[in-house]
Order: structure tokens, then sequence, then C-alpha cells
């Protein structure tokens, strides 16, 4: 084992201090229920250089062929803890597929996302195992190779996009609660923390960030997996800024836009994009959970997860959502005007944010996204959160409130690579807004 860096220990606990409050709220929110099968440890599946377990659940609605997914665990956890904490096997009871819980070993209870061999397809570490336990579902549960998805949250959701990388062949999408990109948490040193990408300080350009990914299976030219991303904005653990980041590296490796396609708010402090597609299985989707910390997935983020697999019934329409959750602004009663100076390698741009309904707004987040290469250095009147990609501008206390007819203007400040342009739309607490 590699001798750790000093402060590691902190670090952990500091990873430790992130995911109580998950376990919390999964204790209160996500009970399982009473299963017919039960949890199965599998020994002896495979190559398993860095000494992982293996736990599968197999229920009782499995059909002879079934879909399987990998369900990956947060620093400090276990397979059969990920299994009793959430969602996954009650809804494997639904629909029939199996699920694979990984479990780590080593101290820390951390998945090896940092090392080179963990980032390059065949390398070893962490993933090999893996690999050898979806090997093993296919050949002694009969799954289907052509339905392999996997999930995970914290450090599990950092090793859903570490699989992505290295075995595009196998995945067919991926749901990381809480992740960083594909090599983002990378280290030379022998350690198994990155402060910087850990921080939200670790930025790519997103051609950057998809040859990073691209580099782990050199010479594949087939088709890559889908992938959901979800992060709350006061996440202290993995700091909100991986969550562009991560917008940013899976457009690029899917070739999309990064302007999204979809926007809406399935509840009313969820903001869900969907790029290079509308539907529910669009090619990426992203879901910004306002005021969240590191403590997802919460009740009813699993089903989603699973309705972006296609592992569901009701594919073509995602799950039902509280009739108590409207958005807090009517439908197009909201104006923003937009205007900027720009020079070389920067720009300036000011806001003007209309309330045009009969109702006052009070508390308000506007959303918008950036063309390619611009990037907030700073700005005023607002909060903006992340600094590229699909940014939401927050209220201050001082103009929180716009009654009918009131104005207020914001704005900020940001680099670019060549593109000045202006957003493509505009959004007031998920309604449309006009624009001029």
């Amino acid at each position: 084992m590699p001798r750790r860096r000093p402060g590691l220990r902190s670090l952990l606990t500091a990873l430790l201090a992130g995911i109580v409050p998950l376990l919390a709220a999964l204790t209160l929110t996500a009970a399982p229920a009473a299963h017919a099968a039960s949890l199965t440890e599998v020994t002896g599946f495979g190559a398993n250089p860095s000494n992982l377990r293996m736990y599968v659940y197999r229920p009782d609605s499995a059909p002879a062929r079934p879909a399987v997914l990998v369900a990956v665990h947060y620093c400090t956890g276990s397979g059969p803890a990920f299994y009793s904490g959430t969602e996954f096997a009650s809804l494997a009871d639904r629909y029939g597929f199996l699920v694979v819980y990984p479990s780590v070993t080593r101290s820390g209870g951390c998945f090896d996302v940092s090392s080179p061999q963990a980032l390059k397809r065949g390398g070893g570490s962490d993933p090999v195992g893996i690999m050898s336990m979806v090997t093993y579902a296919e050949q002694h549960y009969g799954a289907d190779p052509n339905r392999v998805f996997v999930t995970g949250a914290s450090s599990g959701a950092m090793m859903t996009n570490v699989l992505l990388g290295d075995y595009p062949d196998v995945f067919k999408a991926g749901a990381a609660f809480m992740g960083v990109p594909f090599g983002c948490f990378a280290t030379t040193d022998g350690s198994s923390w990155n402060s910087a990408c850990a921080n939200g300080t670790v930025t790519k350009t997103p051609q950057q960030w998809g040859d990073l990914a691209r580099a782990a299976y050199p010479g594949y030219t087939g088709p890559r997996p889908r992938m959901q991303l979800w992060h709350g904005t006061e996440d202290t653990t993995l700091r909100y800024p991986n969550f562009g980041e991560e917008i940013k590296q899976w457009t690029d490796v899917l070739g999309v836009s990064q302007t999204p396609a979809f926007t809406d708010h399935p509840q009313s402090i969820w903001t869900r994009t969907r790029y290079g597609g509308t539907g529910t299985q669009a090619p990426v989707e992203a879901i910004s959970v306002q005021g969240a910390g590191h403590t997802l997935p919460t009740a009813g983020m699993a089903a989603r997860a699973i309705s972006f697999f296609g592992l569901d019934s009701t594919t073509t329409q995602p799950p039902t959502d509280p009739p108590t959750d409207p958005p807090t602004t009517p439908a197009g009663t909201c104006r923003v005007t937009y205007t900027t100076s720009t020079w070389s390698t920067g720009l300036t741009a000011q806001i003007t944010v209309t309330n045009t309904g009969t109702a006052q707004v009070d508390g308000w987040a506007l959303t918008f996204t950036l063309p390619s290469g611009q990037t907030i250095t700073s700005g005023w009147n607002a909060t903006f959160s992340p600094v590229g990609g699909t940014v939401t501008a927050r209220n201050v206390a001082y103009n929180a409130v716009l009654a009918p007819g009131a104005s207020t203007t914001v704005g900020f400040q940001a680099t670019h690579t060549g593109d000045t342009g202006a957003p493509a739309s505009f959004s007031l607490n998920g309604s449309t807004c006009r624009t001029g």
C-alpha cells in the first residue's frame, strides 16, 4: 500500500462528515422495502487486483436475461450499506434487474479513481475488479451484456465517471451522484486524494476533458454511454463547480451541444437540463439540486436514474411529480435584456430581468447557458454558479423581491476563447423569459 500523504486522515474525515447527513437522510426517507430475495456475497469472481468484495441482489422478479446495474458506494461505505441505504434494490424488485454492489476493503473505504492504473482500460486496480463482477454476472446470472449500467454516490460517482471512460463498450449509461469528471482526481504521488479537484478548482475546456476520457481506451471509435449527473449547490466535499466540468466532459465525449435542448424543474429545487435530446434518455442529463450538500441521492432520485437507463416500464415519461411542486413563477411573466462589452479574451455582460407578470416574485433564480469557451471570473448583484456551461444567477438579499413591473440588473465579467455571443435563452424560476 502506498504511504499516505499528510492530512489524508482529515480529508477522509471531511468526507465522512459529508456522508453522515446522507445516511441520516436515507434512513428517514429511503428505508429499504422488505425484499423477498436477499443480498448475496460472491467470492472467486475473477481478476481482482485490489481485493474488492462482490455482493449481488437478484430479485425474484428477475427474468432469465436481466439487465445489470453496478451500484458503487461512497467513501467509508460498503456494498451492503449501499444496498440497505438506497432505493436501487426496491426498484430492482419492481423492474426485475440485477444489482451488483462492489465493496472496498482498503482503509477509508474509497474507490481508486486517482492512480494511472485506474484511469486506463485494463490497467488494474478497482475498475478491473468491477469488470470481473460484470463478467461474472453475465456468465452466472445470465445478465444481458447489452444492458449494463452503473451508478454511484461520491467516491462511487467518481468511479461511475471512470468506468464510462475505461469501458465505453461495456456500459450503456451511468448516473453519477456528486461526482467529478473522469481524470479530475488523478494523482502521481501515490495518494488517493486530489484537493484541487475536490475543491472545484480544476477547470478544462470541453475538448480537454473529453480527450482525458477518450485516452483511457485509445483507438475506440464505437458508441459512447449516456450520462446522468446530479449535484447539490452547497456541496462542500466535492464542490459544485465539478458539476459544470462533468457537463463539459460528457457533452464533448458524446458530441452534443453544451446548450441545453431542454430545461425544466421537476421539483422546485431541481433544475434539470438535457443535452443532445429532449426526452427521458437524452445523451446527457444534468440535475442541479438547490441548497443540497453532500447528501445525494435522496428519496425519488434513484427512480429518475432507473428511468434514464430505460430500466423502468414507463421510459417514455419521467416519474410523476408531486402536484405541490409547481414552478414559482408563472410561464411568460419575465423579460430579459442582455448586453455585452467585449475585448480580445474577455467580456462583461449586463442582464436586466423584468417581472412582467401581476404577481410579486419573492426570491429568484435566472438560468442560462453560456456559449462554449466563456468562463465567469466575477459577478455583481447576484451569485453565479457554476462559472461555465449552464449557469444559475441567484438573487442577493437586497434584490430578492421583484414587484410586478419591477426590474433588477446584474452582471458578470468573463473570459472567452472566441465566442462572445449571448445565451440562447433564459428562464426565471423555471419559466422561460422573453428576450429583448
